[in-house]
């Protein structure tokens, strides 16, 4: 099954037998949650959930954005009636970030059937509305595993044995300029792979095809170990959809470069080569 859907499609199954369980994550970086957004005004049957509170643990020593609480976040999901027998559609404001964070931490604790609104509530053209849902308890329970997932020494090797992509703005790579973190630059042997080159001028993704060309100029291969990072595991989790639609299975290093570049015995690289 695709990792995305559509707005129609989306449209199309939530009037069927089995709808799907719709969330959103509308989120910015550095800005307030998207709360205030969704109370204005949402999709029909959404409900909201806070990237920053909940489908984050405490910023810290494993970046801005570590993993929840895996009983934490289940019992979230929960909350928003998430059930392992029912599909779920998650969708943000358009950039696509939050929401492939919170399909990563759902297939990654063993949902089945999660996808990503493609474009976002941008795509929406259908009514919106100001009502609050109650949905019932859902039965979720989260099992960790399911998608690949590395840590700080992990993403070194994997950057030396196999292909690990950065996914932030290639300045930041680069190191020309840090707006966020300790020191700019990135994991030494990293390749260079904005996420934001995933997309059309709209937010929504390439053609599969396209993604493949691009993630195999990079030296994705068929049997090659890939691995992604970012600021703090939100942009990368949106680079592991993108090379799911491309055909590859791909592993996130959660910590990023928040974590990475806060323990100063981590070497760092700038400038374009990897190395």
């Amino acid at each position: 099954m695709k990792p995305i859907i559509t707005a129609s499609e989306y449209l199309s199954e939530s009037a069927g037998s089995r709808p799907p369980v719709l969330l959103d994550v509308r989120w910015q970086l550095g800005g307030p949650n998207g709360r205030a957004d969704y109370e204005a005004g949402h999709i029909p049957g959404a409900v909201f959930v806070d990237l920053d509170a909940e489908l984050a643990g405490p910023a810290g020593s494993g970046g801005r954005h570590p993993l929840p609480d895996p009983e934490a976040f289940g019992a979230v999901m929960r909350r928003a009636g998430v059930r392992r027998d029912t599909p779920v559609v998650v969708h943000d404001g358009g950039q696509g970030w939050a929401a492939a964070r919170a399909w990563w931490l759902l297939r990654w604790t063993g949902h089945p059937d999660v996808r990503v609104l493609d474009g976002g509530l941008a795509t929406w053209t259908g009514e919106l509305t100001v009502g609050i849902p109650e949905p019932a308890e859902g039965d979720f329970r989260p099992v960790p595993g399911a998608l690949g997932l590395l840590d700080a020494d992990a993403a070194a090797a994997l950057a030396r044995s196999g292909l690990l992509l950065d996914a932030r703005a290639a300045e930041r790579y680069r190191g020309e300029v840090e707006p966020v973190d300790r020191v700019g630059g990135h994991i030494p042997g990293a390749v260079s792979a904005p996420t934001a080159l995933n997309v059309d001028a709209d937010g929504r993704f390439l053609p599969a095809d396209a993604l493949a060309d691009r993630f195999s100029a990079m030296g994705a291969g068929p049997d090659t170990e890939v691995g992604v990072y970012c600021g703090s595991g939100v942009s990368g989790a949106h680079q592991v959809l993108a090379l799911e639609l491309a055909g590859h299975r791909a592993a996130l290093y959660a910590g990023s470069w928040s974590e990475w570049s806060s323990d100063e015995s981590r070497p760092v690289a700038t400038g374009p080569d990897p190395s």
